[in-house]
């Protein structure tokens, strides 16, 4: 990346992004410092910070929730009290469901009622694979996700032949266009999106985008939206960054979505940026995946799109005329099942699906993933996995985009080749697909990467796909994929040093922070 598009992105946001952080630790800071005074002035506050502390974390500790999440707010509220005590309330008190919830709760209120579950097909993939029956039951009984048939999914093994099949794909739009993502540029690769939209919408198309402002901080600037508006294109911005203490900012919008038509949905690991589609290359060659589907299930994503226009617009609309929408393509083989993944949520189906799927394989499980931070649960499944004799396999990136996060991701290596994971790092440059495939037969792809942020912080989408040929055609990308690795297994098998133990410790300890 040259250095003047370097100085280009500094300039759009990020001094609005210091000025919001200086501001929310200055506030922090102001109610910290009161609590502290508060506390040594009067004995009796002091008595009833230790009794408080002592509460909480007896109350954390029978959560049901990973140990992972729960351990660092325990240590941190009985080792020191006022700190921990306060920051807890501000983060997992004041930082609930509030308003936000509220309306999240009641668009996905007015959209399950589109979402019906045909028990012929549930009945049909019984027939085929009762586990994976049960995997795709588990999604439509507790997240409300249907399984369809009549869909038909292409894989893309590129991000880049993702991006020119939806450019052709957004051509032949007429009646309305969705996209919702964690990253919008305004460069390249966007403005040749932004040319299409523009005309589309002169031609009366209803187009309608949804980016994150954190993800995108970094790449467009505050009069961004409001030219997009003026071109005709409905633009709003999830969760803007305020200087006012709202810890639902923590919740970031890390979908990746586009629906055309309520016919066709495109969903992958990638955003709309040149880095995605290698027209940079900061970190190597980028190794990103896509997917696309038309039929049934396209109505899934279509829900999710109005679900998060909801929160963001701030408005009630009728979803009839989005969801109403009937496209099926008969021919179409497999089942195809678009899930959501809501932090605001009782489940965590991402998490979920993943170790039902480390659960049910038999002879091989496959990851990719740019990030491995994972729960002491997860950790132990795919140890058990392995140990059960099936060929595990994690592929993470080989040059990092974060250092920090990178030395987290190695840390974990250890403890899993020494229990029969194979670790492998992808050589060529960076790896930001998300996907999982079981014993050849069935996967997952989308936008949840193996950590915590992704697994309980963000707003993620993905599919589940059962006996399609794109799952074919992600076990052929994974064996195209193998040879290019690096396996590190050995090298991290035979153990590490006490301090390089003790630094790892340390990092995990703040894991779930990354």
């Amino acid at each position: 990346m040259d250095s003047g598009k370097k100085r280009k992105r500094a300039g759009n946001s990020i001094p609005r992004l210091i000025f919001v952080g200086i501001a929310l630790l200055f506030q922090a800071a102001w109610l910290l410092l009161l609590v502290i005074k508060l506390n040594r002035y009067s004995t009796v506050l002091s008595l009833l910070t230790t009794i408080l502390a002592m509460s909480v974390a007896l109350r954390l500790y029978s959560k049901h929730t990973t140990s992972a999440m729960k351990m660092p707010w325990i240590m941190l509220i009985l080792l020191f009290p006022v700190l921990g005590l306060s920051l807890y309330l501000l983060i997992e008190v004041c930082g609930d469901l509030g308003k936000v919830g509220k309306r999240l709760s009641s668009a996905r209120e007015r959209t399950e009622g589109f979402l019906t579950q045909e028990d012929t097909v549930l009945s049909s993939l019984e027939e085929e694979d009762p586990s994976a029956r049960n995997i795709s039951g588990y999604l439509w009984q507790y997240v409300h996700a249907p399984v369809y048939r009549n869909t038909g999914a292409i894989y893309y093994p590129e991000g880049v032949y993702a991006f020119e099949a939806m450019k052709e794909a957004l051509e032949a739009a007429e009646s309305f266009i969705f996209m919702e993502y964690f990253i919008v540029e305004d460069e390249s690769s966007f403005r040749e999106l932004r040319e299409i939209l523009t005309r589309k919408a002169r031609q009366g198309v209803e187009v309608r985008l949804l980016y994150d402002d954190i993800g995108s901080v970094g790449y467009v600037n505050m009069a961004f939206a409001k030219g997009l508006n003026e071109d005709g294109i409905q633009c709003r911005v999830f969760n803007p960054a305020m200087p006012v203490l709202n810890l639902f900012m923590n919740h970031r919008d890390h979908r990746k979505i586009t629906v055309i038509d309520g016919k066709v949905g495109f969903t992958g690991g990638y955003n709309l940026a040149d880095e995605y589609f290698d027209r940079e290359h900061p970190f190597g060659h980028w190794k990103d995946t896509g997917l696309r589907l038309e039929g049934e299930a396209v109505r899934s994503f279509t829900a999710m799109f109005l679900e998060m226009w909801s929160v963001a617009a701030r408005q009630t609309e009728d979803f009839a005329p989005y969801l109403n929408i009937r496209h099926c393509l008969p021919q179409a083989e497999g089942f195809v099942q678009p899930y959501a993944d809501n932090p605001l949520g009782k489940e965590r189906s991402a998490e979920n699906v993943y170790l039902n799927l480390i659960s049910r394989a038999k002879k091989s499980l496959y990851f990719i993933t740019p990030y491995l931070i994972i729960t002491d649960e997860m950790r132990s499944a795919l140890t058990l996995t392995a140990k059960r004799g099936v060929d595990v396999r994690i592929i993470t990136p080989g040059i990092p985009d974060k250092k920090t996060v990178y030395s987290v991701t190695r840390s974990y290596y250890a403890g899993l080749a020494s229990q029969g994971v194979r670790i492998f790092e992808y050589t060529p440059g960076f790896c930001h697909a998300k996907q999982c495939i079981c014993d050849g037969e069935m996967a997952s792809i989308g936008t949840s990467n193996l950590d915590y942020r992704s697994l309980y912080l963000h707003f993620e989408n993905n599919v589940l796909l059962y006996g399609c040929d794109a799952v074919r055609q992600i076990a052929r990308d994974f064996d195209v994929l193998f040879p290019q690795c690096q396996e590190v297994t050995e090298r991290y098998r035979s153990g590490r040093t006490a301090i390089l133990r003790t630094w790892q410790c340390i990092l995990r300890l703040f894991a779930p922070l990354m």
